[in-house]
């Protein structure tokens, strides 16, 4: 086998590649590890159009990784990455096609920036290379390098859900879209449910059908051991502290409206409400980073939540107790693993996920004497294989609220049995396991 070749929308960031962060980052980083490897994609940095005829990718290599970086435009940005990725593919592949804002010239950007890095990657590959495109930004990027001549293997991942043929052809093009992915020798998706609708949107457009399930996974011993260290953290302490020697319900988000936020929230006030005994007895905290914030639907997601916290807040609260902390700033990830470890309870309730590694690495971060209790969205990825959860219907603020109630009442032999339970899953699907098994498959191209 010829290197990896990576390609996705954004690149690590200098300071990122020696201790990597980001999601995808920490994904890969096990199959980065073996051999020598090439990560092409967006620099993050925007340029004038003036200089966009001169740009070729700018090369830093660290350790066996060699990171290709290329700048956009400022209109290549807002169209390609802000309005059509952004704002078109992603609520629609989180079966919010009322959020759609449409229009052709998007597309047409989206299209050309794809163009664009097939042209840019192609003098930096290697005859024998394996090419894995990652996400949503760049479904045409396989047929983009067809079109340049490129003919090795090519596979493509998709990290978030992807609907139904009925909702998807609700995209102008839709038919264009999915005739392109015959391109790509593997597709990996999250679950059965989006293998199947991929698939079977392929087979009404008349491509064979080559979704395939890959499920992601975390490095769950690595972050274990971390969230053990970090139990005598100056800030894990602080919290530990603060809390008074009251549980500590966590939720951990990106604020995205596909993440359930306000359902979630209004789930904690039917709890507050429903189950008065616990008042002044549980403290809630929500990491709700903010992202996209130059975009209408997040400025007024963050607007509702703002006021539902602070209504919360002013309802229920005391002089000594604040029910809802909420922040929306990032919290580093080892101190995040030092917070799953001391939450009680985790509410991760998305409307809509392609896995949701936080549910993951919330198990993995528990002590096995005294582990927390998962209470998980039926629509999350994971929800399959974490049975073992509470799971709820996020739309339904009674049930998260009956959750709530539970997990915070549950015995310590149940929690027990319910981490026992829900441990194997987590330790058997690895972040290394998936990436092995997606390259695998390329591999078997390669070789036929």
């Amino acid at each position: 086998m010829g290197r990896l070749v990576v390609v996705s929308n954004r690149v690590p960031s200098s300071s990122d590649r020696q201790q990597p962060a980001g999601g995808l980052a920490v994904a890969l980083q096990d199959a980065l590890s073996h051999g020598e490897a090439l990560w092409f994609g967006w620099s993050g940095q925007q340029i004038a159009q003036a200089e966009a005829s001169n740009r070729k990718p700018s090369e830093e290599t660290v350790d066996n990784v060699t990171y290709a970086t290329i700048d956009l435009t400022h209109a290549e940005f807002d169209g390609f990455y802000q309005k059509y990725s952004n704002g078109i593919l992603w609520p629609l592949c989180h079966y919010r096609a009322g959020l759609m804002d449409y229009s052709r010239k998007d597309r047409e950007v989206y299209l050309t920036v794809n163009h664009l890095f097939a042209q840019q990657l192609r003098p930096l590959l290697r005859p024998d290379d394996i090419i894995w495109v990652h996400d949503y930004h760049l479904f045409p990027l396989g047929q983009a390098l067809r079109d340049v001549g490129i003919t090795n293997p090519i596979g493509f991942f998709l990290h978030i859900p992807f609907p139904p043929w009925s909702l998807m052809k609700a995209l102008p093009g839709a038919e264009r879209l999915m005739h392109s992915l015959e391109s790509y020798d593997v597709i990996g998706l999250q679950t059965e449910d989006d293998a199947r609708n991929m698939n079977d949107g392929l087979e009404q457009c008349g491509v064979q059908t080559r979704g395939q399930v890959f499920p992601i996974g975390i490095d769950p011993a690595s972050f274990a051991a971390q969230a053990k260290a970090c139990e005598d953290d100056f800030d894990v302490q602080r919290l530990q502290q603060s809390l008074r020697g009251r549980p500590l319900v966590i939720g951990v988000d990106r604020l995205d409206y596909s993440k359930g936020i306000p359902e979630r929230f209004h789930g904690y006030e039917a709890f507050l409400k429903r189950f008065p005994e616990h008042k002044g007895k549980v403290m809630y905290l929500q990491i709700a980073p903010v992202s996209r914030g130059t975009v209408e639907e997040y400025r007024r997601l963050k607007q509702d939540l703002d006021e539902t916290a602070g209504r919360i807040n002013g309802m229920y609260g005391d002089f000594d107790w604040t029910p809802i902390r909420y922040i929306t700033h990032p919290v580093p990830r080892h101190l995040l693993a030092g917070f799953y470890r001391l939450a009680d309870v985790a509410l991760v309730t998305p409307l809509r996920d392609g896995m949701n590694l936080v549910a993951k690495e919330y198990v993995a971060a528990q002590d096995e004497e005294d582990p927390g209790v998962l209470i998980l969205s039926h629509f999350a990825g994971a929800a399959p294989e974490m049975e073992d959860a509470l799971l709820v219907n996020p739309h339904d603020a009674d049930e998260i609220a009956d959750a709530l109630h539970k997990a915070l009442t549950m015995t310590q032999s149940e929690r027990q049995e319910r981490w026992e339970r829900l441990k194997p899953d987590v330790w058997r699907v690895t972040a290394g396991s998936w990436a092995r098994d997606f390259i695998e498959q390329l591999v078997r191209v390669e070789r036929g």
